[in-house]
């Protein structure tokens, strides 16, 4: 691996440390705030107390659903046919009948808008053959992404033994959803309708109100069960900055609206955010060995931002970045290297390089040329 640079940045980094010391969920049992593109906590309340999750439930089966979408397992126009099973379905539903067909963008739709358990459970079945074989693939999804109290029994958060999360593992779920940033244009529609033209039409209003009256609110899942009170996941974006908050066991809609705004609010008055990195900048040209052309700017994967706040004192912030012997051909996507993010001397994280473009493989007379040049150190 070879080092090709590095970077040396001032910068202001901050910490929760008086926001625990505010109330902002006061009615909450439990509740988080974190900041997207970091990951970094800016407040909570037991976020790790396992809690019935109810249709908070439905932020993993949409992970799943939006990878399925994104690999190609699934179109958003395939049609789904709806099973006895999935029809028979309780609770929040878009009333889907036995044998109904309807395309995978609707059910989505349905679930993100309406909640539609029914819908739901018609998408895992499309893609894992029934929903017992879907909830294996949520637990897998839920264990690599590191989350300890989270455990499920169904893909809808139906009141189940066993089935728990917490606030925090609720929070690194809606992280992992929003990279699938098509997802926000569902869950931002506050009324629509499924079957339109025909005498079954059916009339979607979000469950989440906050995305009528808040126009920077796109999301994301709300959440009520006798066993789990109401609950909500939120988030938010302005200034180029996406917070995302979680409330759980709430009495009330509005209570948990309050307390989500609250925590909301906090979070955008106080904390902004700076990019060190951006995606589509260039970071540098390296060499690709029997590549056409025989160079290529690299790039990072995704943006790398550091979280402000005025009142924190300013922390010192390096980059390095390391790239990998590089062989054609290779493909925008590609991991080729690194970016390693330090503060304060201690080890962050990194981030993965990819190359600008494409680069094909040389053809043989060029190969040849190159060699030559190489052997005579002239330029042919």
């Amino acid at each position: 691996m070879k080092k090709i640079c590095l970077f040396f940045i001032l910068l202001i980094f901050p910490l929760c440390v008086y926001a625990e010391d505010l109330n902002l969920a006061e009615n909450a049992k439990s509740a988080i705030l974190i900041e997207a593109s970091t990951g970094e906590i800016l407040y909570n309340k037991n976020a790790n107390e396992r809690l019935a999750p109810a249709s908070m439930t439905k932020i993993m089966s949409l992970i799943l659903i939006m990878e399925n979408i994104e690999n190609g397992n699934l179109k958003w126009n395939d049609i789904v046919v709806v099973s006895k099973n999935a029809a028979s379905m309780g609770g929040s539903q878009i009333f889907l009948e036995t044998n109904e067909m309807m395309s995978v963008e609707d059910l989505v739709k349905g679930i993100c808008v309406a909640s539609g358990n029914d819908a739901t459970v018609a998408l895992a079945e499309k893609i894992a053959g029934t929903e017992k074989a879907f909830v294996k693939l949520m637990n897998e999804k839920a264990n690599s992404l590191g989350l300890k109290n989270t455990h499920f029994v169904n893909a809808t958060g139906l009141d189940a033994e066993g089935h728990y999360s917490s606030a925090n593992d609720m929070a690194v779920m809606a992280r992992e959803l929003v990279k699938h940033q098509k997802i926000l244009e569902f869950s931002s529609i506050y009324e629509d309708y499924l079957r339109k033209n025909t005498n079954n039409s059916f009339w979607l209003v979000n469950t989440n109100k906050l995305v009528k009256f808040y126009s920077y609110i796109d999301g994301l899942k709300t959440g009520y069960t006798g066993n789990a009170g109401y609950c909500l996941t939120a988030t938010g974006k302005k200034n180029d900055m996406r917070l995302i908050s979680v409330v759980m066991g709430e009495e009330s809609t509005e209570k948990r609206s309050a307390d989500t705004l609250a925590m909301l609010d906090y979070g955008f008055n106080m904390y902004n955010i700076d990019k060190i990195v951006d995606s589509g900048d260039s970071l540098g040209i390296v060499k690709v060995n029997l590549g056409d052309p025989e160079y290529v700017d690299i790039v990072a994967k995704k943006d790398i931002t550091v979280l402000n706040n005025s009142q924190k004192e300013k922390r010192d912030v390096k980059y390095e970045i390391e790239t990998n012997e590089i062989v054609a051909p290779v493909k925008i996507g590609d991991t080729v290297g690194k970016i390693s993010v330090f503060e304060n001397g201690n080890y962050k994280y990194d981030v993965d390089v990819t190359v600008a473009y494409d680069i094909k493989k040389a053809n043989i007379l060029k190969i040849l040329i190159r060699n030559l040049r190489d052997i005579f150190s002239i330029n042919l």
